[in-house]
């Protein structure tokens, strides 16, 4: 077992961007809006002062080093968002069948995907905005779990079952993310 004396990070906020803690829960405002999480461990501090968040950890072990660099990369993934946002382009592929997309609520809906007469839905997070023009489809928000997530619940709902996928290789499939 190695144990590593101290490990602490720096994350300084840029400018138009401010951070707040309560207990273990750390919000992040900026220009697109604010994000909150909760960064609770028993041997990891989260500390925000001034224009600064400091990730410490006295006496860390290897878990503990790896999860300081999660609590690092969630905080850049939040100052990220709540100042650039991230966006997923998408696009609608068909050979056999016209597909039709469109949102409905908080649901983005595929019509005639390979012939079906009952439309597929994926699931549109709180917080994620969705637009279908044409083939494209356009995914974006601050969150960059929940855009993601929606991501996600787009392709999995246009999964092929009981055919050949060499075939029918019809869908919804992300083509490129990142940043507004």
């Amino acid at each position: 077992m190695v144990t590593i004396a101290e490990i602490k990070e720096i994350i300084s906020l840029p400018d138009k961007i401010s951070a707040s803690q309560i207990d273990a829960a750390v919000t992040i405002k900026g220009e697109k809006g604010e994000l909150t999480r909760e960064f609770s461990h028993p041997k990891i501090n989260v500390n925000v002062e001034n224009k600064i968040i400091i990730v410490s950890c006295k006496n860390a072990r290897r878990k503990q080093k790896a999860l300081v660099g999660t609590f690092v990369a969630h905080l850049n993934n939040m100052i990220k968002g709540v100042s650039q946002g991230f966006e997923y382009t998408m696009k609608t592929v068909f050979s056999h069948f016209p597909i039709k997309t469109m949102v409905d609520g908080d649901y983005f809906i595929i019509e005639n995907f390979l012939g079906e007469r009952a439309p597929r839905k994926a699931l549109i997070l709180e917080g994620v905005t969705v637009k279908a023009k044409a083939e494209d489809v356009f995914v974006s928000g601050i969150d960059k779990e929940k855009v993601g997530q929606t991501v996600a619940n787009i392709e999995l709902a246009t999964k092929v079952k009981n055919r050949d996928i060499r075939v029918f290789q019809d869908g919804v499939y992300r083509t490129s993310k990142g940043e507004n």
